[in-house]
């Protein structure tokens, strides 16, 4: 299975994978605003990939297949603050 994988230029570290190059047919048009001008990154064969880097391989493939697109999101960022309470509650 070949995909195409374009970052977004608004939103840092998301990534939009389609099964054909330049066809965002299947992508919403809502998501296609939010997420701006597509710039291609590359192009991947997923059936040669055992994993990627940040995103669920099999999750990635069950929605190309399914509704044409995928959307991959930063991981959350790490709440500093919260650790950092958590950590001084446990020295009392």
């Amino acid at each position: 299975m070949l995909c195409a994988v374009y970052k977004s230029l608004k939103k840092d570290s998301t990534y939009l994978y389609v099964q054909r190059r330049d066809d965002f047919s299947a992508v919403p048009d809502v998501l296609l605003k939010t997420f701006g001008t597509p710039v291609l990154v590359t192009l991947l064969n997923l059936a040669k990939r055992e994993h990627l880097a940040l995103a669920d391989i099999d999750k990635v493939r069950q929605q190309l297949s399914e509704q044409g697109y995928y959307l991959q999101l930063p991981p959350p960022e790490d709440n500093l603050l919260a650790q950092h309470k958590a950590s001084l509650s446990g020295l009392s």
